[in-house]
């Protein structure tokens, strides 16, 4: 490291005026907060080589879905990636240089520009602005932006069969501004319960409506448009969170009442990797009091003084943290620049023909598998009966095997089973959620039946 080498350094101390580094220590930090014993670390790892090593020990006591087959989804899934979005993300240009400024890198600009256009047609929505960190950080965004344009209304409503991990972030992302009320369930199709909705509504406090279609819990939200109509008419905005990868077989949101649209681009050419590969999206109409209370970058396009000739760069950056720090409507990151990029080349690849065809892979594998596993005694499979989209969940009360119990069994044959319900959702007792993607096979799912009925038999 620079002046790292001993010399320089005695050099640097005697320049400061003192003989050691705990002398510059000691004027700062006082005496009573500093840590006199030793901390109790490993010995650093003095090489790359041996650093290197340690890590793959790491990784090698894990076990991923290319050598399982996996059945669990709840927010991050797996999909058949184009080799060209790992080929175009790994680029120097867009991999090191992840954020150039508008001044300085027009070809990441249009890159990104690109990106939310697709991503407008997709959600048949005017305006998307640059990513965000996941699902959660969008819903939570989306939420203060309604509070932003619902002033003096400080209710948030939500379903109460939310993607918990979701739904905690808002919780404390919104907490100090707002009160998150869950809405009632029917307890036979999972579908929110209007008549408790419009109770709730009444107050004249709610600043938003937030829904999720198709729900984390799999079944499709068909009462949406009802559920727009009701908060639109007590003046709450409605938001809508869809599976990006629904969308080429189901409508968007925006056409039937979203005023926002939110969620996670996870799907559109990102790996899981052990969880990460998130980003989440944020859109709108094209209205300027909406575009006001977006947080994060916009990207524009605009015709330069040659007659013909275009150019890409960041707009209106007085709203975001970027363009006016502690006075921007909320703080922003910008780690996830590459993955707008990876989605944008996803959603070329594929175009409305390959989004279509994506969808309705998706449902066929997911409803074969559903029927699949209802042939097994003591198994009630899509519990909630209706339309589902990727995910369905499994219910083993009748079998009196725990989910804990079942997913052990479902291991030692090579199989990560759905993912478990029980703490999240007591209410479904001992439920699993499970997930088909267009890349689960037929041998795989009957692989799953056949240990299952094994298991639960």
């Amino acid at each position: 490291m620079p002046n790292s080498a001993p010399k320089v350094k005695k050099e640097m101390l005697k320049a400061l005026g003192v003989t050691s580094v705990e002398d510059l220590y000691g004027e700062i930090i006082p005496d009573s907060l500093r840590f006199k014993g030793k901390l109790d670390l490993p010995e650093p790892i003095r090489s790359e080589f041996e650093l290197k090593e340690h890590v793959m020990n790491i990784l090698n006591r894990s076990t991923s879905t290319e050598e399982f087959e996996s059945f669990l989804g709840a927010g991050c899934y797996r999909h058949f990636i184009p080799a060209l979005c790992d080929e175009i993300a790994g680029r120097a240009e867009f991999l090191t240089g992840y954020c150039g400024d508008t001044y300085s890198d027009h070809g990441k600009m249009q890159a990104i520009f690109e990106y939310t256009s697709m991503m407008g047609e997709l959600l048949d929505m005017d305006v998307v602005s640059y990513t965000c960190y996941d699902a959660s950080q969008a819903a939570a965004s989306s939420m203060r932006m309604a509070l932003r344009l619902n002033t003096g209304r400080d209710v948030l409503l939500v379903p109460s069969t939310m993607n918990p991990e979701v739904f905690s972030v808002v919780r404390e992302y919104c907490r100090h501004v707002a009160a998150i009320e869950p809405v009632a369930s029917d307890s036979q199709n999972g579908l929110m319960d209007l008549e408790d909705l419009e109770k709730r509504l009444k107050s004249g406090k709610v600043a938003a409506v937030y829904c999720e279609n198709p729900s984390y819990l799999g079944f499709l939200e068909t009462g949406c448009r009802e559920i727009a109509d009701i908060a639109h008419a007590e003046g709450a905005l409605c938001i809508v969170s869809p599976e990006i990868a629904s969308l080429g077989v189901m409508e968007s949101p925006a056409n039937y009442g979203a005023d926002i649209i939110c969620g996670d681009i996870q799907p559109l050419g990102m790996h899981i990797q052990f969880g990460g590969g998130q980003a989440g999206f944020i859109a709108s109409r094209h209205e300027k009091r909406f575009i006001e209370a977006f947080p994060t970058y916009m990207y524009g396009i605009c015709e330069t003084k040659n007659r013909g000739e275009f150019g890409w760069g960041r707009a209106l950056n007085y709203r975001c943290s970027h363009g006016s720090r502690e006075n921007a409507n909320e703080y922003f990151g910008t780690e996830t620049g590459l993955w707008a990029i990876t989605a944008a080349v996803y959603l070329a690849a594929l175009g409305p023909e390959g989004m279509r065809e994506l969808g309705e892979a998706i449902m066929q594998n997911a409803h074969y598998a559903s029927k699949l596993l209802s042939e097994i005694p003591g198994l009630k499979v899509n519990l909630f009966g209706g339309p589902f989209f990727q995910e369905f969940i499994v219910n083993f009360d009748e079998t009196g095997k725990t989910v804990s119990e079942v997913n052990r069994a479902l291991l030692s044959e090579g199989i990560f089973g759905g993912k478990d319900l029980s703490h999240d959702f007591p209410r479904l007792k001992q439920s699993a959620l499970f997930c088909c993607t267009e890349i689960t096979t037929r041998p795989a799912m009957n692989a799953l039946a056949a240990a299952l009925k094994v298991t639960c038999g």
